[in-house]
């Protein structure tokens, strides 16, 4: 049964799931939303998402939204990757750096994405806001410390080897350049992004997802 996956390929939290897919060598269909259009609020679509909101996975009568549990769910497909730890320890690891994502990575590079690209170029709505850059730039440097102390002494986010929670993170780094993070003082994460990005199922995303993530 195919997995289908509705999503705005652009968007950090699609293109994690889609190079997850793509790495476990899933069978999916894409089934693109055009945020800019308002497609994720068609009646058929918030019947499966009552948010409104992508990714959201559909595989013949299961329907499962939110980017992170999309991401378990797909790895739990082919446990033996080892993606996604089976031992308790290993797994709860991995769900602590996911929720880390959520709470505290995510947001922190928002700002940048949203004030650098979506608001002026995507939507057109105008410069971006430098007062709210300055004020993501504080919480983005917080949250960067944290995790690039935490790569000096790991390889991968969840310690030697790749899981889920590297492909949760490393997302919106692709726009880095593009929405200018201020990453010139966290050398761990650089190095860390560039293991990932050298993924051939993260190379073969970039090319489905946008030409600006590609170039950037």
């Amino acid at each position: 049964m195919t997995i289908e996956l509705y999503a705005f390929p652009p968007s950090p939290r699609a293109f994690k799931v889609m190079a997850l897919a793509n790495h476990l060598g899933l069978d999916w269909t894409l089934r693109p939303l055009d945020l800019t259009k308002g497609e994720q609020k068609a009646p058929a679509y918030a019947a499966l998402n009552p948010n409104m909101r992508m990714p959201t996975l559909k595989e013949g009568d299961y329907v499962l939204w939110e980017s992170g549990a999309i991401l378990q769910y797909l790895a739990g497909k082919k446990p033996e990757s080892g993606l996604l730890p089976t031992d308790d320890a290993g797994r709860l690891n991995v769900t602590r750096w996911q929720f880390w994502d959520a709470s505290h990575w995510d947001p922190a590079c928002a700002t940048f994405l949203f004030e650098n690209l979506v608001k002026p170029v995507i939507l057109k709505l105008g410069e971006p806001d430098q007062a709210a850059l300055a004020k993501g730039a504080e919480l983005f440097h917080r949250i960067a410390k944290v995790l690039d102390d935490h790569l000096k002494r790991n390889k991968f986010v969840a310690g030697d080897r790749l899981t889920i929670a590297d492909f949760s993170i490393a997302a919106p780094l692709n726009y880095a350049a593009m929405v200018r993070l201020p990453l010139e003082h966290y050398g761990e994460i650089t190095r860390w992004y560039g293991t990932v990005r050298a993924l051939p199922a993260w190379q073969k995303t970039l090319a489905q997802s946008a030409p600006a993530a590609a170039a950037a």
